[in-house]
């Protein structure tokens, strides 16, 4: 089985561009971040970028999330832009799977300033939320696109009333209009769009940001 398929935004890239132009741009460290993570890894696209970023931060700061669960942390960008916009006393909770991603994210976390803030915890993602209790505010979902469907299941329940969970790439560059595509990170995401879409438990909304992002709001 091939490896699996890129990032690539649905829009068009001068769009992309201009609309990211047109957005608060990133703090200085969330710039060195992503510099050092183009130096640091030839699959670099896996950071959300400046735009979905900025996204991100403006959710924190209307839902007024505390508590937040991050699946996926890779170099921290996207829990640092989220830290960003927490009121003081919020916490965050980001998973990674990789002892190296997992080491980069702790020094450029500290760098910026959240070594206190930000709880990065190794290991695979079921068995860590698993263990977690509940409640979290908001919850960001980026990671392994085929086990998307088993870290729905898991997370929503962690979630408080009227919590906010963002899942990212479930566009995957257009992949997922193709019900042929036998890829399990195809597979996978086509199920879990599948399953929050009839689940009654919650509200959605996909956008067509970067990769595909959708907003899933657990009902009061």
């Amino acid at each position: 089985m091939s490896g699996s398929p890129r990032v690539r935004p649905v829009a068009d890239r001068e769009m992309e561009a201009y609309a990211t132009d047109h957005s608060t741009a990133p703090s200085a460290r969330l710039a060195a971040v992503d510099a050092s993570t183009r130096t640091f890894s030839q699959a670099s696209e896996m950071m959300v970028g400046a735009l979905e970023g900025r996204l991100l931060a403006l959710l924190v700061s209307l839902t007024r999330a505390q508590r937040i669960l991050e699946v996926g942390t890779f170099t921290g960008y996207s829990a640092i832009s989220m830290a960003q916009a927490m009121a003081p006393g919020g916490r965050i909770t980001t998973l990674e799977l990789s002892p190296e991603h997992a080491a980069r994210s702790r020094l450029n976390i500290a760098d910026a300033g959240f070594g206190a803030v930000i709880e990065v915890i190794e290991g695979p993602a079921a068995d860590s939320l698993g263990e977690l209790t509940g409640s979290f505010d908001m919850a960001f979902i980026d990671a392994d696109k085929a086990a998307y469907p088993a870290y729905y299941d898991l997370v929503v329940p962690l979630m408080a009333p009227g919590g906010l969970i963002v899942a990212d790439n479930v566009l995957r560059a257009g992949l997922v209009l193709d019900a042929t595509d036998p890829h399990p990170d195809i597979v996978g995401l086509r199920e879990f769009n599948a399953n929050v879409v009839a689940d009654a438990r919650v509200e959605c909304v996909m956008l067509t940001v970067r990769d595909g992002v959708t907003l899933i709001r657990r009902r009061d």
